[in-house]
């Protein structure tokens, strides 16, 4: 079996002079606080791939992907293999917090995600693997 790739993005702002990154409360509790990401569809991109979840996750449409930071494979707590892409967005002139239904489709649908910004990798409890490259971006 191939592993899924899976595109995240830690879509950065700089506030008052401190980096922030975007998280969400999801709908459902039990699913935590989350970056957004999705699935890379075949014959996509990972760069491809990072534009389209960013926008349909979060609204955005005025964002700059700035790098790809990181690359692995991580098992997933299914057991299933995830091939992982986190790139470095930069956002601006965005609202301290809003709420976005996701249009992706599939298990998205009728989803509703919280969004905010932290200001350091020890702000909140991100779910288990969203925070492993966080150090990337407030270590800079």
């Amino acid at each position: 079996m191939f592993p899924i790739k899976k595109a995240y993005g830690y879509i950065c702002r700089v506030n008052e002079g401190i980096i922030q990154v975007l998280v969400f409360r999801h709908s459902i509790l039990e699913a935590g606080i989350q970056i957004p990401k999705g699935t890379v569809m075949p014959k996509e991109s990972t760069n491809d791939a990072i534009i389209r979840e960013m926008e349909e996750e979060t609204g955005l449409k005025h964002f700059k992907v700035e790098k790809l930071l990181a690359e692995d494979f991580w098992e997933n707590d299914d057991g299933i293999i995830h091939n992982r892409f986190f790139y470095k967005i930069h956002v601006c002139d965005t609202p301290d917090e809003w709420d976005y239904a996701p249009t992706g489709g599939g298990e998205e649908a009728g989803l509703m995600f919280h969004y905010f910004w932290i200001s350091s990798k020890d702000e909140v409890e991100l779910i288990r693997g969203h925070g492993d490259y966080l150090h990337l971006i407030f270590n800079e």
